[in-house]
């Protein structure tokens, strides 16, 4: 792969994945250097809104994911004591007409199978597994990454570093700021079930959210309807850093004891959990030095209550691939101007998130509150709160 044209991404994740894939599309070539020896199809389901949509439609990935894509017509939202509906907002085909794209949920490993074959078929594309990223060296040519292998260490070369290496990334610290993320006294507890073993209600194409007293429940098809996504968050001491661990499901049954029926029958289908704790740190102070910067979690954390950490690192990589195209023979120009385009946006999305978090998990008078004011907005309304989300292009 030669020197000129290559861009080294640091982490085969949704965000590197994509951003390979933009910078082929640009006339780059993409190398992705991913720490782990095999790519298991780790994760749950992903809300996939249309500023995520229109990128992967526009990288060509609309046939792909189409027999594993659901499109939710509605969203739900609920109490959690007695599975009263506090109000409803319609998207299905709307969302297409409304924003020029459509509202997906899917597997995570069917998106990150898709996002691999693309990559794999392209010979503008590589994907170096078991290359940890352990420092890098600028110089007049661009960078040297060193890795480490299994055998030993070995040297990357290219005119770009992206670090995509989520939350706990190295190449962030590497750029000078090593702000210790924190733990958000919540856990997160997830499951993929067969939709055969869900009530039937539960097998329509509709986003659930249910609301109770410090957690709330997520779940929705995937898998063009053959599974159901289930996912749980609670407030919670347990803080092991980390992606996942297999978690009891007494454990979390346990946790909704005082929950209506509806939501804890779905719950008891699953036979296996996993379950990862929640912890955020503050956007990196300088997402860029030189010719290296930091896309998705690296640059921005995103807590899990807007469904945008996997959207906003799919927004990352089509704007730096865009700005590395304008500005090919100068990489530090181009993700100076990236930062600017990406830095406030992301910032917003981020405070949105933590404060859902905040919301969802209110209780007594003030979640009678949150419910009343909920209820009085129609699904439009509803909807029309996010247009400056949904409807963001590249520019």
């Amino acid at each position: 792969m030669a020197r000129s044209r290559t861009v080294m991404i640091a982490g085969a994740g949704i965000g590197g994945l994509a951003c390979a894939l933009a910078l082929i599309r640009r006339g780059f070539r993409a190398a992705v250097l991913e720490q782990a020896e095999a790519l298991e199809p780790v994760g749950a389901g992903i809300q996939l809104s249309p500023n995520a949509t229109r990128i992967l439609i526009d990288l060509g990935l609309a046939e792909r994911l189409a027999p594993a894509v659901v499109a939710p017509q509605e969203i739900r939202v609920l109490r959690s004591h007695n599975a009263r509906e506090i109000v409803r907002a319609t998207i299905g085909p709307g969302a297409a007409f409304r924003y020029g794209a459509p509202y997906w949920v899917v597997h995570r490993g069917d998106l990150q199978a898709a996002l691999l074959e693309r990559l794999q078929a392209s010979p503008d594309g590589a994907l170096h597994l078991g290359r940890r990223v352990e420092d890098f060296a600028v110089h007049a040519h661009g960078v040297t990454v060193e890795t480490r292998t299994p055998v030993g260490t070995r040297d990357e070369h290219g005119i770009a570093l992206i670090g995509a290496d989520g939350l706990w990334s190295r190449i962030r610290g590497r750029l000078g700021d090593d702000t210790p993320a924190k733990f958000c006294g919540r856990t997160a507890w997830r499951a993929t079930v067969s939709a055969d073993l869900v009530p039937v209600e539960f097998r329509e194409p509709i986003t659930w959210l249910w609301l109770g007293r410090e957690a709330h429940l997520v779940h929705y098809p995937v898998r063009a309807g053959a599974a159901v996504n289930i996912v749980a968050i609670i407030r919670d001491d347990w803080q092991s850093p980390g992606w996942s661990e297999p978690g009891g499901s007494a454990d979390i049954l346990a946790r909704f004891s005082g929950w209506a029926a509806e939501p804890r029958a779905l719950m008891a289908t699953a036979d296996s959990w996993a379950k990862w704790a929640l912890f955020d740190r503050p956007a990196s102070r300088t997402w860029s030095a030189g010719p290296v910067t930091l896309l998705g979690d690296a640059a921005h954390p995103i807590l899990p209550f807007l469904a945008q950490g996997g959207a906003m690192a799919i927004e990352d990589a089509a704007v730096l691939a865009d700005c590395l195209a304008r500005s090919p023979d100068q990489p530090p120009l181009a993700f100076e101007t990236y930062e600017g385009m990406r830095r406030s946006r992301t910032l917003r999305v981020a405070r949105e998130s933590r404060n859902n978090g905040w919301v969802y998990h209110l209780s007594g008078p003030a979640a009678l509150a949150r419910n009343i004011a909920l209820k009085r907005l129609s699904g439009e309304k509803l909807l029309t709160r996010y247009d400056w989300l949904y409807d963001w292009r590249p520019d």
